[in-house]
C-alpha cells in the first residue's frame, strides 16, 4: 500500500514536497473511527509510549511512596528539552532512592530546543550528562520503580530485566498486540523498543482517554498520568515544544506525545478517542501538522477549539532573514 500524501510543504504557491503517512483513530473498544493509508504495518513507537512504560511506577506503589508529584510523574512520561527545571526534576526523582546522574544509562546529549539557550550552556562551560538526556525522567522513573520492589538497579535498561519486562507487559496489555519478538529493537535511551501497528497504538490510547477494559486499578494509574501530563505540558516537552502548544491548546481535551522519526499519538478524554500516526519520511515537523490536521477534523466543530488547533495545522517558513517564503500545512484530511 502507498501511503496517502498527508502533509505538504508550499512555496510560491506550488505543493513542493509532500510527505506520506498513515494515521488511525480508533474508539476504545478498537474500532476504527478513522484511518488513512496502512494501519497495520509495524512502526516502532518510540517515546510515543512513555505513558504506558511509566505505568510500573505507579502500579507497584512506588510512586506514592516517594511521593511524586504530578510534575515528576508527567516527566517520567516526558521527552524533555533539558530546561534547567526538567533536569532539577530528574535529579529530584533519582534522589528519592538515594541515586544520582551516574546511576542512569541513557547515554548523555546536549540540551534541545532554543538554539540561544542552548550556546548560553556551552558559553557557561557546562557539559551535559545524563540528566540532559530527554529520556532521564523515564529512566528515573524505571529506577524508583525498581527500588520500590527491591529489584537491582544494574543492567535496567536490558531487555530481561524485571522492569523492561514489566514495561513491556504493559505496552502488550494496552494496545493488545502480542509481541513475538521479531519486533524487537534497542531505542536511543538504550531500552528496548517494540513495534506496533498504529491500529494497536491508538487503541491502547483509546483506553487511556476512557480506562475502558482497564480494571479499576490500571484505569486509575493510565488516568493518573495522563493527567500528570495535561496539568503540566511544560514538563511533558518544554518551552515552545509542540507537546507543549498542542496541549495546551486542547485546555484538557487532548493528551500528545511524539516519538522519534515522525510518530505521534493522543488521547482525547472527552471524546473517547485514540490516534496513531506515523510520517513515512520521518519528518517530525510534517507529523506534528497532520496531527493538528486530525485534530481539526475530530474536535474542530468546536469554534474555540479550531481557533487554537488551526494555528498549529500550518507552520510558516521563513528564510535567514526571517521572510516568510511558504508553508508546511496538513493535507487531505478534512
Amino acid at each position: 500500500m502507498i501511503n496517502p500524501i498527508l502533509a505538504e510543504t508550499v512555496r510560491g504557491g506550488i505543493v513542493d514536497l509532500r510527505h506520506r503517512g498513515a494515521i488511525a483513530v480508533s474508539d476504545p473498544e478498537g474500532r476504527l473511527v478513522w484511518s488513512s493509508g496502512d494501519v497495520e504495518r509495524p512502526v516502532y513507537p518510540r517515546s510515543a509510549v512513555k505513558l504506558f512504560q511509566a505505568l510500573p511506577l505507579v502500579e507497584s506503589g512506588a510512586a506514592d511512596r516517594f511521593g511524586f508529584d504530578d510534575t515528576q510523574l508527567a516527566m517520567a512520561c516526558a521527552s524533555h528539552l533539558a530546561e534547567e527545571a526538567h533536569v532539577a526534576a530528574a535529579e529530584a526523582m533519582l534522589a528519592k532512592v538515594g541515586l544520582k546522574e551516574s546511576d542512569l544509562a541513557c547515554g548523555s546529549h546536549w540540551p534541545l530546543g532554543d538554539q540561544t539557550k542552548l550556546v548560553e550552556f556551552v558559553r557557561s562551560g557546562q557539559t551535559p550528562n545524563q540528566l540532559h538526556n530527554n529520556c532521564s525522567g523515564k529512566h528515573a522513573g524505571f529506577l524508583c520503580a525498581a527500588c520500590h520492589q527491591d529489584i537491582e538497579t544494574g543492567g535496567y535498561t536490558g531487555v530481561e530485566h524485571e522492569i523492561q519486562k514489566q514495561a513491556m507487559a504493559a505496552q502488550e496489555a494496552m494496545t493488545e498486540h502480542r509481541l513475538t519478538g521479531a519486533e524487537f529493537a534497542i531505542d536511543g535511551c538504550s531500552i528496548p523498543a517494540f513495534a506496533f501497528p498504529l491500529r494497536a497504538l491508538a487503541h491502547g490510547f483509546a483506553k487511556v482517554a476512557t480506562g475502558h477494559s482497564l480494571g479499576v486499578e490500571r484505569a486509575k494509574a493510565t488516568s493518573r498520568l495522563m493527567q500528570a501530563c495535561i496539568s503540566n505540558p511544560w514538563f511533558t516537552a518544554g518551552t515552545g515544544h509542540f507537546c507543549t502548544r498542542i496541549i495546551e491548546a486542547g485546555e484538557g481535551a487532548i493528551y500528545a506525545k511524539n516519538g522519534a522519526d515522525g510518530v505521534f499519538v493522543a488521547s482525547l478524554p472527552e471524546a473517547g478517542l485514540g490516534i496513531a500516526l506515523k510520517c513515512d519520511d520521518g519528518s517530525d515537523p510534517a507529523a506534528e501538522v497532520m496531527l493538528a490536521g486530525i485534530l481539526l477534523r475530530l474536535l474542530g466543530h468546536d469554534d474555540t477549539m479550531r481557533s487554537r488547533i488551526e494555528p498549529l495545522s500550518r507552520r510558516p517558513l521563513t528564510n535567514r532573514k526571517g521572510i516568510e517564503v511558504g508553508e508546511l500545512r496538513a493535507a487531505l484530511l478534512e
